[in-house]
């Protein structure tokens, strides 16, 4: 099958918006904080509840929108999240000053390379189900910053987030005046979703590092579960050259007597794991030992899954997500969800399995193999390196009978990009190369030069806007029969998935 259901069908005639527009807008700010105006929709059943705005627009009301962009503004003045200066010690002091907000509710920590956003989406929508209020805090953003900081499983109000800075701004002003360094973009986020999630208040807080673990500005919390994703090689000139020495700074976050769920990982990588666990007393529970993927199948919309966690058995589970590594992503976030109850150690049991059907039937994730249009489909999937590319990869060949599939691939400079080419080579037809609108979007010349020598001069096509892109990737699709079922896959980056999502129209 080419696409997934006659009613994921969407046109995108109405859409006026040119590139043009969205650089005279976005490179006038900060890349990290660029917010891609665009609607978003995932594929989800309709039988779960819903989690609530999947990827908001800009405000309506012209004055929250200006306060927003001032509050934007502020924070484009600091350090980038591409520029570190390893430390807790800023984000500690914010901490201190504030009277220590995160240590107001219990905590679930995610670290990895690859899927900690999606499983931070299905932890949440899982503690939702059983009743507990949550926040989540995750990056980077698809569309709005507010997207980082959730309550109950919607971005926070951008009266909220405004507000929340607001409240904060003195006492990072105060920090500032007394650390070598001011405090970056992303401590500064990482203090007001503490603080807001102190003053909503929660039951618990699910929050991904943004880097690393041991020094990332999300470790001043004592999550009671750390979760650690698949490992890779991603950021090798902050983190390491090896799985095992990246694991040496994502074993940071596991905290004294926590329960670790450990996604599968390289040998070495996981060695380092267990190795932190039992200098701090930790419990470990392994994929592929204590819990894991019992089954998966295709359906209609995503796929059917019977998961082994803690407690035993959870059968008929449908994720509305596509490819094997979603589906490993659900059992590392039933196991979290399930260490955080106490099921395994504390008490025996399992958790309600309609209770978690109806969670996991409910689990959006925009931008990670997102269908936006048909005829021809086009897909959105925010791969970065070569692992998440592999994945992306698999599911789609899995989930997509596409006859003929052509790349848009627009990346940034600081990641392995031959590698992220040489995992779409197998799936790939064709591919068109080309630049999003930020400062660290790789030159399309030089992504031009890698893609011809892993596809070769005929398979590659050079088009420097993104909207030019878009629009011959979707020539070359429909140069076969409409019928014939060829599709084009964005990708690369999440801001190129983001600014590919507003073109397409996604309003």
């Amino acid at each position: 099958m080419s696409e997934p259901r006659p009613s994921d069908r969407h046109d995108n005639s109405d859409s006026d918006d040119t590139f043009a527009e969205i650089v005279d807008e976005e490179t006038q700010r900060d890349p990290d904080l660029a917010v891609i105006e665009a609607g978003s929709r995932t594929l989800r059943t309709r039988s779960g509840p819903p989690q609530g705005d999947e990827v908001p627009a800009r405000p309506a009301d012209p004055e929250v929108d200006k306060a927003l962009r001032g509050v934007e503004q502020e924070l484009a003045g600091r350090w980038g999240e591409t520029k570190l200066e390893p430390s807790v010690a800023r984000i500690a002091a914010l901490m201190d000053v504030l009277g220590e907000p995160q240590r107001a509710y219990p905590s679930i920590h995610i670290t990895g390379t690859n899927g900690k956003t999606s499983t931070a989406r299905m932890i949440e929508a899982l503690l939702g189900a059983f009743d507990l209020r949550t926040g989540r805090y995750t990056s980077p953003h698809v569309q709005s910053i507010t997207e980082r900081i959730s309550l109950d499983g919607s971005p926070i109000a951008p009266e909220r987030f405004i507000e929340a800075y607001q409240d904060i701004k003195p006492y990072v002003e105060m920090v500032d005046a007394q650390q070598p360094y001011r405090l970056s973009f992303f401590e500064v986020l990482t203090g007001m979703a503490y603080a807001a999630f102190a003053d909503a208040p929660i039951d618990v807080a699910v929050v991904e590092v943004g880097m690393g673990g041991s020094w990332d500005a999300t470790n001043v919390i004592d999550g009671s579960v750390a979760v650690v994703t698949p490992i890779s090689l991603d950021h090798t000139d902050r983190l390491g050259n090896t799985p095992a020495e990246i694991a040496g700074e994502k074993a940071g976050i596991i905290k004294q007597g926590a329960t670790v769920i450990l996604a599968q990982q390289p040998v070495d990588a996981a060695q380092v794991m267990l190795k932190k666990a039992v200098e701090v007393d930790a419990t470990v529970a392994r994929e592929g030992m204590e819990f894991g993927v019992v089954s998966r199948e295709i359906a209609v919309g995503g796929q059917l899954l019977t998961l082994r966690g803690l407690g035993g058995e959870y059968e008929e589970i449908f994720l509305p997500l596509y490819g094997a590594h979603q589906a490993h992503n659900a059992a590392v976030a039933l196991s979290a969800v399930e260490a955080f109850f106490g099921i395994g150690a504390e008490q025996p049991g399992s958790l309600d399995v309609d209770t978690v059907r109806r969670a996991f039937a409910s689990v959006i994730s925009p931008g990670r193999l997102e269908v936006v249009r048909s005829s021809p489909t086009v897909v959105l999937d925010a791969a970065h390196n070569p692992a998440g590319a592999r994945a992306t990869a698999d599911g789609i060949s899995e989930a997509f009978g596409f006859s003929r599939l052509i790349g848009v691939v627009g990346t940034s400079s600081d990641k392995d990009v031959k590698g992220l080419l040489e995992a779409f080579e197998p799936i790939f037809a064709e591919v068109v190369v080309t630049e999003n609108s930020t400062a660290r979007a790789m030159d399309v010349d030089e992504l031009a030069a890698l893609a011809v020598e892993v596809f070769g001069e005929d398979r590659v096509q050079v088009e420097p806007r993104l909207d030019d892109a878009l629009e011959a990737a979707i020539t070359l699709a429909e140069e076969e029969d409409e019928y014939a079922g060829a599709g084009v896959l964005v990708t690369g980056s999440v801001i190129t998935v983001g600014e590919a999502r507003l073109l397409l129209g996604r309003h």
